[in-house]
């Protein structure tokens, strides 16, 4: 039976590309899925005769589902990827494709090597090495990573520094068309140079190669040699799907990263700053009835997000609902300790919420002897930004278009995940907790034990009688009651 909460929600859905989340009743997610049109992909799942004729595994999936949030993306190569990432990030029981946790392929090359060459990888480290992708498209990827090892003579062993005796039992100069550098037959500096137009080419850099490749494959079926010519031709559609798929992300990104320096510029003027506001620091607050308030803090360099200086923050000395007092302690707590530390402030602090929001934030600020640092608050309901902690002036309103507000709605709403986020931690680990508080008897420490002794209440799940009763403190009859308090659940 679809929830009200569902069924509202359900009239928000855009129709555009994204990601969705499906939530059971403890909020967990249990399904992460992509969509050309969020409208009509997941409305589908609450359609009467999606129910009756789908499979048991989607009618189980249906039956469980009690909320739901969507994220709205750029493209349908970009609902791919964040969907690979939340599923991995989240492991929903639902999704069996991604159970593997295998990442998006990466092209790696080191290019600090005297012999560089290209390996595929799905993890990014911080090692020096220069990482191409990450390609959606496994097939497409390796394709054209044997295609460049091929067409520009590439070494494919794998010693670092390749040598004579390596050379005695390799024939990839024979098989694979290898410059063979570990002999001598081609000079470090000119095998540097394939190297550099091999990746030029994945960059989509050298489309001029695919106009040869296209050329082949024209001419073999000219000569009627078709199985040839078949074969160039599903070459070149996953050479261009992978370069497409490269040069695609690396002009979305530019894109935004160039927005974002503009509506920093913007924002200097608009709220009469003194500087650019290339440090953006932004806070938000999240608590339902009070329970487990919790605040963020997200970080914006130059106008994109800088996760390392992502935190967060319990809210540990305010009751009830308070959302300014809260924000006031999150950023008294930010900056006292930033202060203490004599790390450089921010060039903005901004606060989700209006004045009343912003003037809890200022007092802190002011407290600490912090009061000439700027901030401002965005209020949500018109996006509407707050210069003064009161309502006497108007607030500045920036254009909807503007690449200014862009910035900051793009910070706020990131601040508002992240302490969602957090939230819903801090809530499923309570409710984890609080299935042993049902039993009788048991306080924190034997409580503490139990979880000790199993690792986490899963496994406490599968246990037997037997097995629960061997936990120090426990005797049979506690193990009965715990095991029958689990079966209720």
């Amino acid at each position: 039976m679809t929830t009200s909460r569902v069924r509202e929600k359900l009239k928000e859905l855009p129709d555009k590309p994204g990601v969705y989340l499906m939530r059971d009743r403890s909020g967990k997610i249990i399904y992460v899925g992509k969509a050309v049109s969020l409208r009509n992909r997941v409305r589908s799942y609450f359609q009467e005769g999606t129910l009756r004729k789908a499979p048991p595994k989607l009618r189980g999936l249906i039956r469980s589902i009690e909320d739901f949030d969507f994220i709205v993306v750029r493209s349908d190569a970009d609902a791919v990827v964040t969907e690979g990432r939340l599923i991995k990030e989240y492991k929903p029981r639902y999704n069996v494709s991604f159970r593997d946790d295998k990442r998006f392929l990466l092209v790696r090359v080191r290019l600090t090597d005297p012999f560089p060459r290209f390996q595929v990888c799905r993890l990014r480290k911080e090692d020096g090495a220069v990482y191409l992708g990450p390609y959606a498209n496994s097939g497409a990827a390796r394709v054209a990573l044997e295609f460049v090892e091929k067409r520009f003579g590439l070494r494919v062993c794998s010693p670092r520094i390749p040598g004579e005796e390596d050379y005695k039992h390799c024939h990839n100069d024979v098989i694979r068309r290898c410059s063979a550098p570990c002999v001598g037959r081609i000079s470090p500096e000119a095998y540097r140079a394939r190297v550099e137009e091999a990746m030029a080419f994945l960059r989509g850099e050298r489309k001029e190669l695919l106009a040869e490749l296209e050329g082949e494959m024209r001419k073999a079926a000219e000569e009627r040699r078709f199985e040839d010519a078949a074969g160039l031709r599903d070459t070149l559609h996953l050479l261009r799907s992978a370069i497409r798929e490269r040069s695609r992300g690396l002009r979305d990104l530019e894109l935004v990263a160039e927005e974002a320096r503009q509506g920093v510029e913007d924002l200097r003027d608009a709220l009469g700053l003194a500087k650019r506001p290339e440090v953006i620091e932004c806070f938000d607050v999240s608590n339902i009835s009070g329970t487990h308030a919790v605040a963020s803090m997200v970080c914006a360099v130059e106008g994109m997000p800088n996760r390392t200086r992502y935190r967060r923050f319990q809210i540990k000395t305010v009751e009830g609902i308070d959302d300014p007092r809260m924000m006031g302690e999150a950023v008294g707590r930010r900056y006292r300790r930033l202060k203490e530390e004599g790390g450089v402030m921010p060039d903005l602090i901004l606060i989700d919420g209006g004045p009343t929001q912003l003037g809890a934030a200022r007092e802190a600020l002011e407290d600490l002897g912090l009061g000439e640092v700027p901030s401002a608050g965005l209020a949500k309901q018109f996006e509407e930004v707050y210069t003064r902690a009161d309502y006497s002036g108007a607030p500045v309103r920036l254009a909807r278009d503007s690449a200014g507000l862009k910035v900051l709605q793009r910070i706020r709403d990131e601040a508002h995940r992240f302490a969602l986020t957090y939230h819903r931690l801090l809530r499923q680990r309570r409710i984890r907790e609080s299935v042993l508080d049902e039993v009788e008897g048991i306080g924190e420490k034997r409580k503490e034990a139990i979880l000790k002794h199993f690792g986490s209440v899963l496994r406490l799940r599968r246990a037997t009688v037997d097995e629960i009763a061997e936990v120090p403190g426990v005797g049979r009859v506690m193990a009965e009651e715990i095991y029958g308090q689990l079966r209720k659940l």
